[in-house]
Formats: structure tokens, C-alpha cells, sequence
């Protein structure tokens, strides 16, 4: 495929335009670590809802779901779709609460929760096991997407393809620190959106696939279309297969499994952007936005476009034949996506490029300075370098953002397919997410019940491949039995050591209940407890929304899943399905607009906050 000048003109505009922002905030953003980690605490709910979505739209999110729509159809995606149930969990209990803590990153949480020593482990530990570790994992998964679509779409090598847009990505990070992230992600998520629904278009019109209704019509597409795995009783793989995408995702994987971008309770970037918000109004409205757009906006263009893949190239073997270049280990059904772009003409193909780098860049700089954060704030400045001026916090932040990207390019090398990487971090995160929702609203949980969840879950998911590896194909256990085995006893361990060890210090809990005022039946016994020395912690009302929270989690997942469906339903030509799932989501976003103001959410700016 060769790029023609107007390509171009879109992929390096879009390349200036990021430098540019990168270069106008940098200064605003190297005065200090608060600037450069979380824009001073003062960002609109849309423009940070706007940043979360473009984040998690990285550029291999399309490849991801190709793969899973090409395999399990589109029901498959419910590995990813029962994630709604996290983050609208995260919207409606948890986002005020962690704009109320105040700190700067949330792995700050642990010393405002916990106590003593083993509070000060667990942050400086988390603060490279996450900031580095998990987040290097992260970065590789989206740099292999960037190598099969540099390859396919522009002939270059991986080595090429991560030395050009790592770089890009470093130095736009490391120039605006987040709110040149965050002002660059709303330019982003529009470019990117545009390309996806230009390739979804491009693709249905190609003569192979001859639109929507003959596309429906094809053999191969009309057996992906389910949007629920149907139940087989009578098959062995029909049952593992709707245990596998339905019932341990809905039942179990959104509370029990820690997954970047989705974790119980919210956490990692989801939660700076939290922090970064103006007040609690604002921190909930931006985890509102970006949930409805992730999983009710974004998916359908890429599940068409993984549609007419499967008539254009049906199987691995004709995506070898097509770029019989490209190495073997990198060639699976996620390939299939950018493959479709290079039917991409002239003038669309340079802005679906551009869309493709700017979803990378997106979630890039996003990564690489959340991890930085982690690095400079709970590592260099808590343990290493308590006195380090501002300057040289900032300058640590910046080289660290390179030190990762060199590490995450070397280990997207190694890795296959997206799908592969999604499965690794979710199984090693499995058992974990029970503890990181009940940890602010019980006392009882304390720091080594953290550490006890991170070994034991990541013990487990190391010893259950293991075993696996050793046994024929045929006799391997099933994902969703290495899953459940995994979040059971990593579970039962943790509970367990919480009963066991000591609990935190009176005055650490009294200290954090006094300025989260989380509420609830599990600080009873510190709350009376204080009462009884003459000391008044709890204030009228504490809690008192939670119950209002849950009934919005619950609507809020019906309504997004109803306007999800409808969507699909509309493009599938099925009005009466669509009509009545679309009136049902109106019906649900207006019984959310009714309950907003019980959610007792403060706001020193009541005219800004979303909806008022």
C-alpha cells in the first residue's frame, strides 16, 4: 500500500497539532509534580470524560475486538462488556469518594487507609509492580497493535513501527505532562471515531461484501450475529462457550477481576482523572460520560468492519497468503482489521492512519504519565528523595516515561495478539477486585490483606499456566475454570489474613473515615468506638447515598446495554427490537437525570457541574 501526498497531509497535521499542544502546555506543566501529574485539580467533567474514553479507544482495541468477533461472534464481547458493571459502580459510589480524598495518585490511598509499615510496602511496591510492571504489559499490548498495522498498512518493520511512534509518544508525554494529555484526547477521540466509522463504511461498500443486507445475509456473518450466547445443554463446548462469555463475566469477573481501566472501585488512570476533577460533581459526571461512550458509542463501527472481514478473509490462513511478509507469530484473526484498511481510497486511508495514531498516542501518553506518577510521586519522592524540588520530580517524571516505553517495546515484540494480553492481565488480576470494593466501606481490611490478594492472585495465575502447559491440549482446564479456581482462592486467602493480623490504628481509620465519610454498617465499630472517648467522627447523612448509588448503578447498566443493543438492532433492520430498546434507554437516562440530585455530591461550582 502506498500513501499519496493528501495521506500524509492528515497523518503529519495531526502529528503537528499534538507537538503543538505538547509544546504550548509544557510550561504550564513543568512548574510542578500537581501540574504535570493532575493539571492542577482543576478540569471539567467533559473534557477528563472525553480523555478516559479516548484512552481506552487505543489502537488495539479495534484489533481486540475483531479477534473476539471473529471467534465467538458478537457475544464474545461480553468478556469485556460485563465491565460496564465495574465502572458504573465506579460512577455512582466511588468517583466522589475518591475526589474527597485529595491525594495525588491513587496508590496514595494506601498510607491515607492503612498503617504503619506495611502500608509504606505496599505503596512504594505497587508504585513499580503497577506503575511498571502492569503498565509496561499494557503499553506492549497496544505498541503490538501498532506493529501489525505499521506492517500492514505502511511496510514497515516492528523494529520501525516502535521506534516512530514510540518516539512521537514520548515526547509529546513528557512536553505536557496530563493537561497536555487531556487536551489533546479530545482531539484525538473525534479523529479516531471518525476513522472507525469511515472503515465501517468503506468496508460494507466493498464489492466483496455488497452492504449491510447482503453482508447479514452471508453464511459466515450470520452466524456471529447473537448478541447472547445461546444456551446448549446437549454440547459440551456450547456449555463452556456460554459459561465462558456470559455467565463468568456477569456473575463474577466485573467484581472479582482487576483489569487496567476497569478496576472495582476505580483505580489507575480512571482515578487521576477523578483527582484531576474540578469537584465531586465533576468527577462523576466525566466516569458517567466515558462509560456511555465507551460501551454504548464505540463498538459497533469495529464489529462491522470484523464482519466483512470474515468475507473477505475467512481464515488465518488468507490473512498469511495476503501479507505473506508479515511473521508468523504476529498473524491471528486481529490481523484481520487493519488488512480491511487497506481498502481504505485515497484521502480516507490518511485520516483511518491518522485515527489509528491517534488512538495510540492516546492511550500512550496516557499510560506513560500515569506510570510516571506512580514512579516520581510514590517511589523517588516517598522513599528516595523526600526533599526533591518540584524541578526534579518533574525531570524524573519525564525520564521514566522513556525508560517504559523502551521496556514496553521490547516486550511487545514477544507478544501475539491482543487478545493473548487481554487474557494474561485479566487472569492475573482474578480474585483481587472483591477486596479493592469492600476496603473503603471495611475497616477490618488492612494492608496485608492487599498483599496477600496481589501474591496469591499472581502465584495462581503463574501455577495454574504451568500446569496447564503440561498437560495435552485436549485435557487443559478451560479459561473460566483457571478464572474461578484463581478468584476463589485468592478470595478466601485474603479474608482470611484480614482476620488474622492486626487491624490498622485507631487514629489511622478515624483519620481516613473523617475525611472520605464513607458511611455504611462497616465502620460501626470504629465510629462508636471514638463516640465512647469523646470523639465525633460521623456527620448526619454519612452513607446516606449509598443505597440511591446502587439504584443508579443498576439503571445507568440497563440503560447503556439498552441503548447498546438498540444500536445493533437498527443496523441489523429489526425496528421493533430497536424501537423498543431505544425507547427503554431514554426511559432509563431520564429516571438518572431524577435521581441525580439525592446523590449528596459537592461542588464549589454548581453552575459548571454536568447536570446542574
Amino acid at each position: 500500500m502506498q500513501l499519496e501526498f493528501i495521506d500524509w497531509a492528515f497523518v503529519f497535521g495531526f502529528f503537528a497539532i499534538s507537538l503543538a499542544i505538547g509544546a504550548i502546555v509544557s510550561r504550564q506543566a513543568g512548574k510542578s509534580s500537581a501540574d504535570f501529574f493532575l493539571s492542577g485539580r482543576n478540569m471539567p467533567w467533559w473534557l477528563l470524560g472525553f480523555s478516559m474514553v479516548a484512552t481506552t479507544f487505543a489502537a488495539d482495541t479495534p484489533l481486540f475486538v475483531t479477534n473476539v468477533v471473529r471467534k465467538n461472534g458478537v457475544a464474545g464481547n461480553w468478556e469485556w462488556w460485563a465491565f460496564l458493571l465495574t465502572g458504573m459502580l465506579t460512577v455512582f459510589v466511588y468517583a466522589k469518594l475518591w475526589r474527597r480524598s485529595g491525594i495525588t495518585t491513587d496508590l496514595e490511598f494506601y498510607e491515607l487507609r492503612y498503617s504503619g509499615k506495611p502500608a509504606a510496602f505496599l505503596r512504594g511496591f505497587r508504585a513499580l509492580y503497577l506503575g511498571v510492571f502492569f503498565n509496561v504489559a499494557v503499553m506492549a499490548n497496544v505498541t503490538l497493535a501498532a506493529i501489525k498495522i505499521g506492517h500492514v498498512m505502511l511496510g514497515l518493520s516492528p523494529m520501525q513501527t516502535i521506534f516512530v511512534a514510540s518516539s512521537v509518544a514520548v515526547i509529546f508525554s513528557a512536553m505536557g505532562g496530563l493537561r497536555g494529555v487531556l487536551i489533546t484526547d479530545f482531539l484525538l477521540f473525534i479523529v479516531a471515531m471518525l476513522g472507525a466509522v469511515g472503515a465501517a463504511v468503506v468496508a460494507v461498500r466493498l464489492p466483496e461484501v455488497g452492504g449491510l443486507q447482503q453482508l447479514f445475509a452471508h453464511e459466515s456473518v450470520r452466524a456471529k450475529m447473537d448478541m447472547v450466547p445461546a444456551i446448549d445443554l446437549k454440547s459440551e463446548t456450547g456449555l463452556n462457550t456460554f459459561i465462558t462469555l456470559l455467565l463468568i463475566p456477569l456473575a463474577v469477573q466485573w467484581w472479582a477481576a482487576w483489569y487496567p481501566g476497569a478496576e472495582p472501585g476505580g483505580g489507575g488512570y480512571i482515578a487521576q482523572r477523578m483527582l484531576a476533577a474540578k469537584n465531586e460533581k465533576h468527577a462523576v459526571g466525566a466516569t458517567l460520560f466515558f462509560n456511555a461512550a465507551h460501551y454504548a458509542l464505540r463498538p459497533w463501527p469495529w464489529i462491522i468492519v470484523a464482519f466483512a472481514s470474515l468475507v473477505v478473509f475467512p481464515d488465518v490462513d488468507s490473512l498469511q497468503r495476503a501479507f505473506p511478509d508479515m511473521p508468523a507469530d504476529k498473524v491471528d484473526h486481529d490481523l484481520a482489521y487493519p488488512a480491511m484498511l487497506t481498502f481504505m481510497p485515497h484521502g480516507l486511508l490518511g485520516l483511518v492512519v491518522a485515527s489509528l495514531v491517534s488512538a495510540y498516542m492516546s492511550t500512550i501518553s496516557t499510560h506513560l504519565n500515569w506510570g510516571s506518577s506512580y514512579v516520581v510521586n510514590d517511589f523517588w519522592k516517598r522513599f528516595l528523595r523526600p526533599e526533591a524540588s518540584e524541578k526534579e520530580l518533574v525531570r524524573v517524571g519525564r525520564a521514566s516515561t522513556v525508560l517504559m516505553m523502551v521496556l514496553a517495546g521490547f516486550l511487545a515484540l514477544k507478544l501475539e495478539s491482543a487478545l493473548q494480553g487481554f487474557k494474561i492481565l485479566l487472569q492475573i488480576g482474578a480474585g483481587t477486585g472483591l477486596l479493592f470494593i469492600l476496603r473503603w466501606f471495611w475497616w477490618r481490611i488492612n494492608a496485608y490483606s492487599e498483599i496477600t490478594a496481589m501474591i496469591v492472585s499472581l502465584a495462581m495465575a503463574a501455577g495454574l499456566e504451568m500446569y496447564n502447559s503440561r498437560l495435552p491440549e485436549s485435557d487443559q482446564l478451560q479459561e473460566w475454570v483457571k478464572f474461578l479456581t484463581s478468584v476463589g482462592v485468592t478470595t478466601v486467602a485474603w479474608i482470611l489474613v484480614t482476620l488474622i493480623t492486626p487491624s490498622d490504628s485507631d487514629s489511622t481509620l478515624r483519620s481516613f473515615y473523617r475525611r472520605i465519610r464513607p458511611g455504611g454498617r462497616g465502620w460501626k465499630r470504629v465510629i462508636d468506638t471514638a463516640a465512647a472517648e469523646g470523639e465525633s467522627i460521623s456527620h448526619e447523612g454519612d452513607g446516606a447515598s449509598i443505597g440511591v448509588g446502587i439504584v443508579c448503578m443498576l439503571v445507568g447498566c440497563a440503560a447503556i446495554y439498552m441503548a447498546l443493543f438498540a444500536t445493533g438492532y437498527w443496523l441489523y433492520s429489526e425496528t421493533t427490537k430497536a424501537s423498543i430498546l431505544t425507547v427503554g434507554a431514554v426511559i432509563g437516562t431520564v429516571i438518572l437525570i431524577a435521581l441525580w440530585g439525592k446523590l449528596d455530591l459537592q461542588s464549589d461550582d454548581p453552575e459548571s457541574s454536568p447536570l446542574k
